[in-house]
């Protein structure tokens, strides 16, 4: 069973997730310590960057976009060693190498729907092997939970 914050701070980056401008994907991530809240953050353009999903192509709109954990972990300007992270979507590899880096020791993501893991499934497999590899703790959020 879910533990009382486990459950807000997944419903705290769903939050974050919904002010992503991206029509097809919103992800949000949120990083804490000791239950206290770090950063936040959602995926989208840098500062600056016209985001004109009308106008910009898929392939485009992905080199221009951060995800979600890059602007949490940027956003949050210190040492992260120790923190966890909360996340709507299980990291990609890029961003698992970030989280690595930056020391945090676990991530906490919902179970992953049969479609999500039949586009994206070689990279999460990725994405686990590394966090296995360097200590991370990941944690499936049971779905049937977080409503």
């Amino acid at each position: 069973m879910l533990s009382k914050w486990s459950k807000r701070f997944y419903q705290m980056a769903s939050l974050v997730a919904s002010w992503s401008k991206d029509p097809s994907t919103q992800v949000g991530a949120v990083i804490t310590e000791k239950n206290r809240i770090v950063s936040l953050g959602f995926n989208g353009y840098p500062h600056g960057i016209a985001d004109d999903a009308e106008i910009d192509t898929r392939d485009l709109k992905y080199l221009k976009t951060l995800h979600a954990e890059e602007n949490a972990l940027l956003f949050a300007r210190r040492d992260l060693t120790g923190c966890e992270i909360w996340v709507t979507h299980f990291p990609c590899p890029n961003c698992a190498a970030k989280i690595i880096q930056t020391g945090i020791k676990a991530v906490h993501c919902p179970e992953q729907s049969a479609d999500f893991l039949s586009r994206w499934g070689e990279k999460i497999q990725l994405s686990q092997v590394m966090f296995d590899q360097a200590g991370v703790n990941v944690h499936w959020l049971p779905l049937s939970e977080l409503n």
